[in-house]
């Protein structure tokens, strides 16, 4: 089986032959096959179960003709590990059965015991590597993220007490943004060790901070997990999640390879914001999924216009999919990045080819 590492080369801002295309929750219900499954078992259920979860995984790379998988999995799932009892509400999101409201509260999370709890997904990870011909990004959840739903105990639209232990008790919060760094940190390095060829760091709703409050309380533990894993040689995405284009002039020493952009930051103003110093990926926003094709192309081609611009640049929407996209108009999608970013970059090769 031929191995297309698009991907890793354009994480690397290596030159590629066309833009490499994957879309954050691609296994999902917008996919009619995947709706079936989920009538039969929870997204936990087949999470424990790595010949289910390594099938939903590999689904959309023969649909879609991605170049790269995402592991099928959830960001909350790691924290079971270290004591905390949670389930996956439908229509509601997580819903946590003992928030964090306390020093007690956080001082009883344990570390996490990624080869004893997480085996199930560790064993996914094995069976994909065997299985794919695209690279396979693993993720966690980023500090903030995982606190938000810990502290407010499910989705929240404002943060309220997730901001005031971190105004009110910050020597809590750094202790809480401690132990759910160590978390991530370890369970990260074990799906590259099991075999995952790239790591995204999710950070969906750190944009409900200012620059200077996601400085002061989060910066220093996302700066601290790519710090502790720049040892390994795989490439690793930081995505701030949406409404984060204000922080971005903040990231310029964490040591990721990838920034995530959401749809609100043109990718050029992006990339000046992060000094130049990162690939980037994005960013259409996934609503204008729901477009005519003609109109979702427009867009499309935008991006890759200034994507292709510099070294570096990888297709993905601002935000993950959601249930009522189309399955064929993303693949038409797909189909169109590789097909239109392939003769672009042919020409602009040729034109600064002709200047030498």
């Amino acid at each position: 089986m031929s191995y297309n590492d698009r991907f890793i080369r354009a994480c690397r801002k290596e030159q590629v032959d066309r833009v490499p295309v994957w879309y954050m929750r691609q296994a999902g219900r917008y996919d009619p096959d995947y709706r079936k499954i989920k009538e039969k078992y929870s997204l936990l259920e087949i999470c424990k179960q790595p010949e289910l979860a390594a099938e939903v995984t590999m689904m959309p790379v023969r649909k879609l003709g991605v170049d790269a998988a995402i592991l099928y999995s959830d960001i909350m799932n790691p924290v079971a590990s270290i004591g905390i009892d949670f389930d996956i509400v439908a229509n509601v999101g997580p819903v946590i059965a003992n928030p964090i409201r306390s020093a007690a509260d956080v001082e009883r999370l344990k570390p996490i015991d990624v080869e004893g709890d997480m085996g199930h997904i560790l064993e996914t990870i094995r069976i994909l590597d065997r299985e794919l011909g695209v690279p396979l990004i693993t993720f966690a959840g980023a500090p903030f993220t995982i606190a938000s739903y810990l502290i407010e105990g499910r989705p929240s639209k404002n943060y309220l007490r997730t901001k005031e232990m971190m105004y009110s008790e910050p020597e809590l919060w750094h202790e809480l943004m401690r132990k759910l760094g160590d978390m991530a940190i370890a369970y990260l390095r074990a799906h590259i060790a099991a075999g995952g060829k790239a790591f995204q760091l999710f950070d969906s709703w750190v944009g409900a901070l200012s620059p200077a409050d996601f400085r002061k309380f989060v910066l220093p533990t996302i700066e601290r997990i790519f710090a502790e894993l720049a040892d390994l040689n795989e490439p690793k995405i930081y995505f701030p999640g949406v409404s984060s284009g204000e922080l971005l002039p903040e990231l310029h020493q964490v040591k990721a390879d990838v920034i995530g952009l959401d749809w609100r930051v043109p990718i050029e103003a992006g990339r000046r914001r992060l000094g130049g110093g990162y690939a980037v990926q994005g960013n259409l926003d996934p609503t204008i999924l729901t477009a005519p094709i003609g109109v979702i192309e427009s867009y499309a081609k935008e991006i890759i216009d200034s994507g292709i611009s510099e070294p570096g640049f990888i297709f993905n929407l601002g935000h993950g999919l959601f249930p009522e996209a189309s399955i064929d108009k993303l693949a038409e999608l797909t189909a169109f990045v590789h097909s239109y970013s392939a003769k672009a970059i042919a020409a602009k090769n040729g034109k600064e080819a002709s200047h030498v």
